[in-house]
């Protein structure tokens, strides 16, 4: 590939990001409008030529989510038909992958469902960060580039200089491997939160596995939406004898009352990504709320894919 030829353009969920990577990678932004008719439907004009170019499309599918769904399934539409040569969806955030398996009978898997939409819409590749499961990988047959923003985090972190009164928490049985990843890089050692939900949107702490007394605890997860379970877990890991708490994630949802829920609770600081904007003064404003960016990763993460070099080699 010949970076003569790469192209970046951006929906409107999150153009600030798509900004953000384009400065990594030293060009201007691609010129279209995504625009509604009247009746709500997505119309979308490109403004320049992306014959033979290699395209990529960042479009986090976060809320609102059919909206923003809807909107990168058009833009990839409308690349291949103005003949691009290949067409790559940057999908930080990727929406109705809580939905990647049958819990009840009679469920849909709308993560594989839309999985088949971005690849009939035309996209080769697709780059996505911190799946909620990794199973998902294999909905897509095109290629997937998978990042995580473990490394950022771990960075922000190993300035607090915790040194070894610090230990990972996993809020969930499911979520150990990150909690894993994340302790790897911080030297540490990890415990975990066994939960059960006797209903949707609802959790019961019952054991917390591992040595938290008088440690500062990180609890970390890959999506934060109304903040009930991260909080409730918060206080079980102080009730527990811990020294502190602080959390981190990749997807800040913070849907409904989650973001009163962190300002009021225990929590010393909550610690997210950008993946998914976050425009309330709130959390803007809000010193107990730190966002990372994530666009030099996503920018480089295309430059390696743009110039066939192993992606791996970022998270090494």
């Amino acid at each position: 590939m010949n970076e003569m030829t790469l192209k970046l353009f951006a929906g409107n969920a999150n153009p600030t990001l798509a900004r953000e990577m384009a400065d990594h990678l030293k060009i201007s932004l691609g010129d279209c409008m995504v625009q509604r008719f009247r009746d709500g439907e997505v119309a979308t004009y490109i403004d320049e030529s992306v014959r033979g170019c290699d395209v990529y499309i960042l479009q986090p599918t976060c809320p609102k989510v059919n909206d923003n769904l809807m909107e990168l399934l058009v833009m990839i539409d409308a690349m291949r038909r103005s003949s691009a040569r290949q067409i790559t969806a940057v999908v930080p955030y990727y929406g109705y992958a809580r939905q990647e398996r049958k819990s009840k009978p009679r469920d849909p898997i709308s993560a594989k469902l839309v999985a088949n939409l971005i690849t009939a819409a035309g996209a080769d590749r697709i780059i996505c960060m911190d799946l909620h499961a990794k199973a998902i990988e294999g909905f897509f047959d095109i290629p997937m580039e998978h990042l995580s923003a473990m490394p950022i985090l771990a960075n922000y972190y190993k300035k607090k200089q915790f040194n070894d009164d610090v230990v990972v928490v996993s809020p969930d049985i499911g979520g150990v491997i990150r909690a894993r990843d994340l302790a790897g890089r911080l030297h540490c050692g990890i415990a975990i939160i066994d939960k059960r939900r006797p209903k949707p949107g609802e959790a019961e702490i019952m054991n917390i596995i591992g040595d938290i007394k008088d440690k500062a605890c990180i609890m970390v997860d890959d999506i934060i939406d109304s903040a009930g379970t991260i909080c409730l877990g918060a206080d079980a890991i102080l009730n527990r004898g811990a020294k502190e708490i602080h959390v981190c994630c990749t997807h800040a949802l913070f849907s409904g009352p989650a973001v009163e829920r962190l300002t009021h609770s225990k929590i010393k600081e909550v610690v997210v990504t950008n993946t998914i904007p976050q425009r309330s003064p709130a959390v803007l404003e809000n010193e107990k709320f730190k966002i990372l960016s994530v666009g030099s990763l996503l920018g480089e993460a295309i430059r390696s894919v743009n110039n066939n070099l192993s992606v791996s080699r970022l998270f090494e």
